[in-house]
């Protein structure tokens, strides 16, 4: 199993079936990041974590604060993808497997939106 980019027709497999997305918040400029996991039932966020809150990213009762970062599970079902925008306004997200990242940049164009995360087939 494995998770894959997709942006139209480009198609990039991360050989990984997890992996952790991160991006800095455009006016509070506090980093936000979730993991991201592909399981039979669909793609799973395991785990969402940010730096501060402010500016509608407030973590939800129960957050613990551990080493900087507020973190959770979020409750939510398992998605079929995940489609995530590109402004240019802000920096890139980045793309984190098995603790080293990268910007989604060095796997597709910067123009490349929108950028679906999904199971390759």
């Amino acid at each position: 199993m494995s998770l894959c980019l997709a942006a139209g027709a480009l198609v990039v497999a991360l050989g990984s079936d997890e992996v952790t997305l991160g991006w800095r918040h455009s006016v509070q400029k506090t980093v936000w990041e979730e993991v991201w996991r592909e399981t039979p039932e669909g793609l799973r966020v395991t785990e969402a974590r940010v730096e501060g809150s402010g500016a509608g990213m407030d973590p939800p009762d129960g957050a613990k604060l551990v080493d900087g970062f507020w973190r959770w599970r979020p409750d939510l079902p398992p998605l079929r993808e995940v489609v995530l925008r590109r402004s240019g306004a802000t920096a890139d997200y980045r793309i984190c497997i098995a603790g080293i990242c990268r910007a989604m940049s060095d796997y597709l164009p910067a123009e490349a939106d929108p950028v679906t995360l999904k199971r390759c087939d």
